[in-house]
């Protein structure tokens, strides 16, 4: 299965609660994954905040252009449901 973030919201700190198509539900915390340069803006929180599920990636995506894989998210993820 193609995974695909569904919904994506932020909770606190560098932690975003997600929807995965495959009914996965869970939490990941990206503080430690924010190095390189697309990803060092991020660290700014109001900017990190700021991501969306882009509708053409599937996945969370931020304006400067950064984004992650759904499968490196769903493998960090600490699954709720």
């Amino acid at each position: 299965m193609i995974l695909h973030v569904k919904e994506a919201k932020h909770l606190h700190d560098y932690v975003i609660w997600m929807r995965f198509n495959d009914g996965a539900i869970g939490e990941v915390d990206l503080k430690d994954e924010l190095y390189g340069e697309i990803f060092e803006p991020l660290k700014e929180i109001e900017m990190f905040k700021s991501f969306k599920v882009g509708p053409d990636l599937e996945t969370i995506v931020w304006d400067n252009g950064a984004d992650m894989a759904p499968e490196f998210l769903y493998e960090k993820m600490k699954i709720l449901a």
